[in-house]
């Protein structure tokens, strides 16, 4: 299923930030430094199992469920 990235990113911004732009722009800033660019998956990007454990490790770093 492509695009599975997104969503997970999407749901962790969108989990931390609770509409508040701030956050958001911060908690894209918090996964760029860990290693994932949000700019860089789109709805089509080819769904990678080593960068989708990547990021549910880092949505329990950032106290998220995903």
């Amino acid at each position: 299923m492509a695009g599975q990235i997104k969503q997970l990113i999407d749901s962790i911004v969108e989990q931390r930030a609770r509409g508040k732009p701030t956050i958001a722009l911060t908690t894209k800033a918090k996964l760029v430094l860990k290693g994932i660019n949000p700019g860089s998956f789109s709805e089509v990007s080819p769904d990678d199992p080593l960068i989708i454990a990547k990021i549910k490790k880092i949505a329990v770093d950032f106290g998220v469920n995903v």
